[in-house]
Formats: structure tokens, C-alpha cells, sequence
């Protein structure tokens, strides 16, 4: 039996005690080994191995509810409207109309609406992670050429 995969919004427990089991469970799940197999028991008692991958996101996903967000799974096919996709990278509709006139994300357009790929809106955002990581990293190297961070190492002068 295939299953068709729908976005789904899972919201953090309301209640403390299941509040409180999952950051028991992120907590154990943090701590397992890599190398065993995770192996999920169903209410029949029956066992299925889990993939790596499958694991490390079933963690991910306690870990973020733990912590009393909210979580939702979703295919990378799956459309986004500019909305959506401006939501998700934290900036307004028109920044982000300017990125998909720019070609920094690939869009398609249903008549006058722009549409755009999950798996798109993440690569971008993995992008722009990646280069402001880089820019801080040469403005770090950049300040200790400079002496900048030893200046900072002097001890303060005592009144």
C-alpha cells in the first residue's frame, strides 16, 4: 500500500506532563549511538527497522516539539505561494518578488501568481546561509590580520 504524502502541521502538546515526555524523549533520542539501527515498535508489537535518515529527522522532529514549536512535513515538490515562501525565509513578499525577478529562485507562474518549489526555497536558503557564514568568516580573518581581536586581549586599565 503506497501513501500519498500531504503537508502536514503538527502543533506542540498543550498539556505540561506531554510537554515534559517529549523533552524526556529528546533527550534520549539526543544520546543514542550512531552505528545501531533504530527499530520502530508498532501498537501490534511488530518491528520495523528505520533508515538513518528517518531516525535522524523522527529526532529532529521531537527535538523542535520539546522546545514547543510547532512542526510541519511537506514533500520538496510541494508548491509554495509567495507568501509561503517569503514566510519561510523570514523576509516580506515584495524582497522576496524581487529574488524571483532577479532568477535567485527558480518560479513558475500560474497566471498572474508566481510559484515556487519547497526544495527551491530551501536550496536558496541554504545558499544565502552559507554565503553569510563565508562573509563572516573573512570579516573575522580580516580583523585578527588587522590586530582588531588583540587589541581586545589587553587588560582593562585599573582605576
Amino acid at each position: 500500500m503506497t501513501a500519498t504524502m500531504q503537508e502536514q502541521t503538527v502543533l506542540p502538546p498543550d498539556a505540561d506532563e506531554e510537554q515534559n515526555l517529549l523533552g524526556v524523549l529528546a533527550k534520549q533520542l539526543a544520546t543514542e549511538q550512531q552505528g545501531g539501527h533504530a527499530v520502530l515498535l508498532g501498537p501490534d508489537g511488530s518491528e520495523l527497522e528505520l533508515p538513518g535518515p528517518v531516525f535522524q529527522a523522527l529526532r529532529d522532529v521531537v527535538s523542535a516539539m520539546s522546545q514547543g514549536l510547532a512542526i510541519t512535513v511537506a514533500p520538496h515538490n510541494t508548491m509554495l505561494t509567495t507568501q509561503e515562501a517569503a514566510d519561510l525565509l523570514g523576509i516580506s513578499r515584495p524582497t522576496l518578488i524581487k529574488r524571483l525577478e532577479a532568477g535567485e529562485i527558480p518560479y513558475v507562474r500560474h497566471g498572474r501568481h508566481r510559484k515556487m518549489r519547497l526544495k527551491d526555497v530551501v536550496a536558496y536558503q541554504h545558499r544565502t546561509w552559507q554565503e553569510r557564514e563565508e562573509a563572516l568568516d573573512e570579516m573575522a580573518a580580516a580583523g585578527q590580520e588587522t590586530g582588531f581581536y588583540e587589541d581586545t586581549l589587553r587588560p582593562l586599565p585599573q582605576e
